[in-house]
């Protein structure tokens, strides 16, 4: 179901996966209130994802992240998935008295019945006192990873019982 920000007080638990119900989380800044830090941002991010708001998304991109939105694709890429799940991995900065932002997250997904998951850092910049998703940082790593080493989507399992199976 859809997120419509003008039924905003319907009592269903927020997307994002903070466990708060959808009114007291990403409803107000889906609706136009300034998201408080760049968590919260990459929180209503991923509720927009979740519910087709992909005016939202476009909208608050800044930066090399505005230039590498393409709208098609991000509607092309939507059609047939299902978002299962976001976990944030980590917090710098990004206060309300910050004026950059760092957050890592693990967001998992269904497409066309098959699940996935991926990683990102998402770097975030407070313009005109607003946050705004800037870029993303490149998480790469050189080198091969062991079959004991943690797996590189982010799970917490050792990549032998995830993606090495």
């Amino acid at each position: 179901m859809a997120f419509d920000p003008d039924k905003a007080n319907i009592m269903i638990p927020c997307p994002c996966g903070s466990g708060k119900l959808t009114p007291a989380c990403c409803g107000p800044i889906l609706a136009g209130k300034p998201a408080p830090t760049a968590e919260a941002l990459m929180r209503s991010r991923y509720t927009a994802y979740a519910t087709g708001r992909l005016d939202y998304i476009e909208a608050t991109c800044a930066g090399p992240a505005a230039k590498a939105f393409d709208r098609q694709e991000a509607e092309r890429s939507g059609l047939g998935t299902e978002w299962l799940g976001l976990t944030i991995t980590g917090r710098e900065a990004g206060l309300e008295s910050d004026e950059t932002g760092k957050v890592s997250f693990t967001f998992r997904v269904r497409q066309n019945v098959q699940d996935g998951s991926a990683s990102e850092v998402s770097l975030f910049r407070k313009i005109s006192g607003r946050w705004l998703y800037w870029d993303r940082e490149d998480k790469a790593k050189p080198g091969r990873v062991g079959r004991n080493d943690p797996c590189p989507c982010g799970s917490g399992k050792k990549f032998k019982a995830c993606h090495g199976a």
